[in-house]
């Protein structure tokens, strides 16, 4: 079993953003692998006035697309950056980067845990 620590990093972002998110996870060294997933949220704003009312089918929910990595310690800093280069447009609703430990990872084919794994 390896021991060096894993992370997931995951990014929501535009929609449209996506290739070049694609394209700047390949051209890292070491191309991690990737899932990703159409997703629906919001971000920080209120709405007009500054008032929000819960009524589930009023709710204006953005639409997002998520990527997830596992990768290495080692490697989380370059996956961030392809992440933000790929995603940034300057506008308001870019996105956010979140990055956390993971307490194993394990390759079901294989069984490799850790870097082994990914």
């Amino acid at each position: 079993m390896t021991t060096s620590a894993m992370f997931r990093v995951r990014g929501v972002f535009q929609p449209h953003r996506l290739a070049e998110v694609v394209r700047a996870l390949h051209a890292l060294p070491h191309f991690p692998g990737f899932t990703v997933q159409d997703v629906r949220g919001q971000g920080r704003g209120r709405g007009a006035g500054g008032a929000f009312k819960v009524v589930e089918d009023e709710i204006d929910y953005h639409r997002k697309t998520a990527i997830e990595v596992v990768c290495a310690g080692s490697q989380t800093d370059a996956v961030v950056q392809a992440i933000l280069r790929g995603a940034k447009t300057g506008h308001a609703g870019d996105g956010i980067v979140i990055v956390e430990p993971l307490a194993r990872v394990v390759r079901i084919r294989t069984g490799e845990e850790g870097e082994g794994a990914v």
